[in-house]
This record gives C-alpha cells, sequence and structure tokens, in this order.
C-alpha cells in the first residue's frame, strides 16, 4: 500500500479550504484517509501564522512509514525544514526551440539589411533641366 501526504479539498464553492492528510494514492482526493495532519487555508494573507498547520510529529511518523509527500506539501515541508530542499528549476523550459531560434535569426537579417538601407547615403539627384 503505498501512502501519500496530500492535500483533501473542503470547504464551499469558490471558498476552498484543505486538510493535510495521509491517505492510500488509490483513494480519490476528497475519498476516505488514514490520518489527518493538519491543515491549508488559502484565502488567509500569506504571512498569516495560521494559513498552513502541520501536526510535525506525525508528519515525521508517515515519512518513517514511507508515505510521499505531493509537490505542493514537500514545499511546505523544505520550508519547515523537514525534508531536504530540491533543485526544481527547469532551465530547459526557458530555451527556445529549432523554429522559434530560426525565425529570430531571419528577423534580424531583416532588421540589419533594412537598418543598411537606411544609413546608406542616397545618391545625389542630378540636377533638373533649368
Amino acid at each position: 500500500m503505498s501512502m501519500k501526504i496530500r492535500l483533501a479539498r473542503g470547504g464551499s464553492k469558490k471558498r476552498p479550504y484543505y486538510s493535510i492528510v495521509a491517505a492510500d494514492s488509490r483513494m480519490p482526493r476528497d475519498g476516505r484517509f488514514k490520518e489527518k495532519l493538519g491543515s491549508y487555508d488559502p484565502l488567509l494573507a500569506k504571512d498569516n501564522p495560521d494559513r498552513i498547520k502541520m501536526d510535525m510529529e506525525r508528519i515525521q511518523f508517515w515519512l518513517g512509514q514511507g508515505a510521499q509527500p505531493t509537490d505542493r506539501v514537500s514545499r511546505w515541508l523544505e520550508n519547515a525544514g523537514v525534508l531536504p530542499k530540491k533543485e526544481r528549476a527547469n532551465v530547459q523550459k526557458a530555451v527556445p526551440g529549432a523554429k522559434m531560434t530560426k525565425r529570430a535569426e531571419e528577423k534580424a537579417k531583416k532588421a540589419a539589411a533594412a537598418a543598411e538601407a537606411a544609413a546608406a547615403p542616397a545618391a545625389p539627384a542630378e540636377a533638373s533641366a533649368e
């Protein structure tokens, strides 16, 4: 049985409230769980101490039993110092693909050609017939 430490949604429509629970990974998000480990209220201010409440002793117990925290819960546990911080930066996501690189090069060439044409002095107009 693989256990997860995850969020279970409660609250009414457009007024979310989450419970941090230890649940079997095969159970639905808001379904059966083994134990409630804390709560999360996203409507409170970020600096409010009641926004995230966790029972650290029980979380440590479930981590010792092999429970895997979800990404959001693991971030909170990292901030609390329970888990080591993971490297999450996806540097490759910001790099443009091959087609976009090619388009950018073509656009730069056109801009350079247009700037060169504008900078070249115009040929002096011949004197008009008097």
